[in-house]
């Protein structure tokens, strides 16, 4: 009786080991793909970002230049 258990318990092992080392590798796999995802949306965010600052830079610059072009503008009026 107790080589029967013996047997069953090292049968079980060897079909629940290996199942359990190929779920960790997968989870390792999907935690780098989640990762991987997470810093391409950051990056994406930072980008349209940057892009919105420059622009929004941009037209303020301009807008100021037309002010003072109107305020040394000598013809009369």
């Amino acid at each position: 009786m107790k080589i029967f258990r013996n047997l069953a318990l090292a049968a079980s092992l060897a079909i629940v080991l290996p199942a359990m080392a190929q779920t960790a590798g997968q989870d390792m796999k999907n935690a780098g793909h989640n990762t991987a995802n997470a810093t391409k949306k950051t990056a994406h965010t930072v980008k349209r970002g940057t892009k919105k600052g420059v622009h929004k830079t941009a037209r303020a610059t301009k807008k100021g230049t037309n002010k003072v072009e109107q305020k040394t503008d000598t013809t009369p009026k």
